[in-house]
């Protein structure tokens, strides 16, 4: 039976760098994918484009209990690394918007097989279709049981690597296998949950998002933590678009938020100047200025359309500009993990050594990626980590 420096619990993006850098340290490692092959995930990333970093990376561009953690592994592997790893393979980016960085072939197949061929051309070795049942601890050594159409067979090693990402998305064979294995060996675990997920609207409340449907507002979302200026997407449960996915990380059940509609303009100074040219325009043609008609006619539901500007009680005006300035939601859920890009939690960095991101508690085993508690936001940051995270743990095999 062939000997590896180390077995990595999963083909995503950390383990597929991890299991590159170790080769080209001249490591030997075994990547085991349950999936029939390796980047399931990268392929679908960007709509088939993969968004695979981002200019502006920083860790505050991270949800975590310890952002300060990110920093050893962001000095180890920063985005000028990415970026010349992968033109040494071929690829280049064009960035497309907010610093979000996609090959200039569109094309997440070309990502994947920058690390299908450093594994080839460096003997590394992969599994697929193979699915690790359980992980024991035996003195020095890791005892892996794992299923394939083989049957059941027992692999040994001195390290383990998991990078088996987090629940998103079923259909990829997603499961919480890593934070069970952390779990077994009494590893903290930063509660888990959707994020960067749409939020689903219920209740009185429902009717009016449904009648919106497939409307695009561009839009500051924010609450006490945390805005985003990007578009928002009203659907038939509720509300979605990269403003909704960001502030989605930092929104907890129960909790309120805001929406912005008109974010770079001021309405007061709006109304302000349609009062002093006589105030004879409707609030509805105001807002046909900025909004789709159908937009207009559902702000009906809470504003005086019909009403001349010059009309306009002061009560009435801080009515229109709260409405539309501080737009308050109260979203009931979100649409789970199948819908989400990533998981918020995981594995606490309180239990991982910061440079290598060995466990501290059992030597030789490794978590990285999704399944330690770093969240990045939409646009590429997660891959940054997934990077950082594989090669950080690679330089320790």
């Amino acid at each position: 039976m062939k000997q590896y420096d180390a077995i990595i619990v999963g083909g995503g993006a950390c383990g597929l760098m991890c299991a590159a850098q170790a080769g080209l340290l001249g490591k030997r490692t075994l990547v085991i994918e349950r999936n029939d092959k390796v980047g399931a995930k990268i392929l679908i990333s960007g709509g088939g484009r993969c968004n695979y970093t981002n200019l502006g990376t920083d860790i505050d561009n991270f949800v975590s209990e310890n952002a300060d953690f990110l920093r050893s592994a962001f000095s180890q592997w920063t985005v000028d690394d990415t970026l010349s790893f992968f033109e040494s393979h071929g690829i280049f980016g064009e960035e497309k918007t907010l610093g979000q960085l996609f090959p200039s072939s569109n094309k997440a197949k070309d990502v994947v097989a920058v690390f299908t061929k450093i594994l080839f051309a460096t003997d590394q070795d992969i599994r697929l279709n193979t699915v690790v049942k359980a992980i024991e601890k035996l003195e020095d050594d890791f005892v892996l049981t794992v299923e394939s159409e083989k049957g059941i067979q027992q692999l040994t090693t001195k390290k383990v690597v998991m990078a088996s990402g987090g629940l998103p998305v079923a259909k990829l064979g997603a499961s919480d296998f890593a934070i069970r294995t952390a779990k077994k060996f009494d590893m903290a675990i930063v509660p888990t949950a959707p994020a960067l997920v749409p939020l689903t609207i219920t209740g009185k409340e429902a009717e009016w998002y449904a009648s919106l449907a497939g409307n695009s507002v561009f839009s500051r979302v924010y609450n006490h933590k945390i805005s985003f200026e990007e578009n928002i997407l009203f659907t038939h449960w509720g509300l979605s678009g990269p403003a909704i996915l960001q502030i989605s990380s930092y929104w907890r059940a129960g909790e309120e938020f805001y929406i912005d509609l008109l974010p770079r303009f001021q309405l007061d100074k709006i109304i302000k100047d349609e009062r002093n040219e006589g105030g004879k325009r409707l609030v509805s043609n105001i807002l046909n200025d900025y909004f789709t008609k159908r937009m207009v006619e559902a702000l009906g539901k809470f504003l005086p359309l019909e009403t001349k500007i010059a009309s306009l009680s002061k009560a009435d005006a801080k009515l229109i500009i709260d409405t539309i300035h501080k737009f308050k939601v109260k979203a009931a859920g979100d649409k789970g993990y199948d819908k989400a890009e990533v998981m918020r939690g995981g594995v606490s960095t309180a239990e991982l050594h910061a440079k290598t991101l060995e466990s501290k508690r059992v030597r030789g085993l490794f978590f990285g990626g999704e399944a330690v508690d770093v969240t990045g936001w939409l646009g590429g940051y997660n891959f940054q980590w997934a990077w950082a995270s594989g090669y950080a743990i690679a330089q320790a095999l």
